[in-house]
């Protein structure tokens, strides 16, 4: 049986908190202001897919459609 992917909200906060990087910082590093960075790792905000995918980049992390995958 295959394992089922993460969803991404899931998937990028444990991410952003292996990177050891600060919210600060990482957010500077993605062009999205830090405390929007904190509510979302939080979870007391959600990300947009544009404000995911600068953050995605900014760890070298690739945002991937899986849904063409079979």
């Amino acid at each position: 049986m295959r394992k089922q992917p993460q969803p991404i909200d899931v998937a990028l906060r444990e991410a952003i908190k292996r990177s050891g990087q600060t919210h600060y910082g990482l957010g500077k590093l993605a062009g999205i202001a830090p405390a929007q960075l904190d509510r979302f790792v939080s979870g007391e905000r959600s990300l947009t897919l544009a404000s995911a995918v600068k953050v995605a980049a900014a760890l070298g992390l690739v945002l991937v459609d899986r849904a063409d995958r079979p």
